[in-house]
């Protein structure tokens, strides 16, 4: 089962100084589905999960499943290194009606790959709702193996794989030992989503997509309609900006330049605080280079 085809914005959590502002999320919910993006990912690491309360995440996959109310696919992140909490969470998001699950590899205490296949196995387990597996080793200390996800894609739950490592190479073995008509890759960075296109992905789950959905969507239809040129030409056009939106962890910049493009992200929670004053002016420079309009 694949689960969407082209730009999946991995959404930002809009705060207030004490929760979660959730007439800015219906605000940024509707410019999504205005600008073609194709799927929404909620509460995954762009979404600050880390610093959500289970009570906060289960809220806004709850609001964002009644909002989009079908119209695209919504896929809940509740991955973290802990299995009985992982199951628990993403029993809840089925529950809440998701259509789909992303879930890390553990981090921290992290495991063997002997322990990913358990790992990701009983949590598919637990579930009846599609699972993406998100490879991000920058941030988890743990690279999952294409040997590894071969072995899982075995489990009819477990359809896709976000792909953050940035090494082609791997990315190119997945794709030969596990992609097929139920099992697909999506780019986890936005600097290689036609390379990994070009390897058999069916497209990305985008940061650089909260503020440009409709350009990252055209570029992902591009490439599945067989303009692989027109897609190339956007990728490269967008990645200057794309560079720009981790000069700093994400999601510092997306979420500073929502801000200052007027759409009320809200604040950063810590450990994240305000970007470096000069890599703000930098960032000021290059939404204004892209024709994105600062407000604040």
């Amino acid at each position: 089962m694949i689960i969407f085809k082209g730009s999946g914005v991995a959404l930002v959590t809009p705060f207030t100084t004490d929760g979660v502002n959730y007439k800015e999320l219906d605000n940024i919910l509707e410019f999504h589905l205005q600008n073609s993006t194709d799927a929404m990912i909620a509460c995954g690491t762009t979404g600050e999960a880390a610093t959500m309360t289970d009570d906060e995440k289960n809220s806004v996959i709850e609001h964002t499943v009644k909002t989009i109310n079908g119209k695209i696919p919504v896929i809940a992140g509740t991955g973290s290194n802990n299995t009985k909490h992982t199951i628990e969470m993403s029993k809840e998001a089925q529950r809440l009606g998701a259509d789909a699950l992303l879930v890390i590899t553990p981090y921290y205490n992290k495991t063997t790959q002997k322990g990913l296949i358990k790992h990701f196995t009983k949590i598919a387990d637990s579930v009846d709702i599609p699972i993406i597996i998100y490879n991000v080793p920058s941030r988890t200390g743990l690279n999952i193996l294409p040997q590894t996800l071969a072995e899982l894609k075995k489990h009819p739950n477990i359809v896709g794989v976000k792909e953050a490592s940035g090494n082609i190479s791997q990315i190119a073995e997945v794709s030969r030992l596990c992609v097929d008509d139920n099992f697909t890759i999506y780019s986890g960075n936005d600097d290689q989503v036609v390379p990994i296109m070009a390897l058999g992905g069916l497209g990305v789950i985008s940061v650089t997509a909260n503020i440009l959905p409709k350009e990252v969507h055209n570029m992902t239809a591009a490439f599945l309609e067989g303009d692989v040129k027109r897609s190339r030409d956007l990728q490269l056009k967008l990645n200057p900006l794309n560079k720009a939106m981790f000069m700093e962890v994400n999601p510092i910049p997306i979420k500073t330049a929502m801000n200052l493009m007027g759409m009320n992200a809200g604040p950063l929670r810590l450990p994240l605080t305000d970007m470096e004053p000069s890599n703000l002016d930098a960032l000021k420079s290059k939404l204004t280079e892209y024709g994105l309009k600062i407000k604040a």
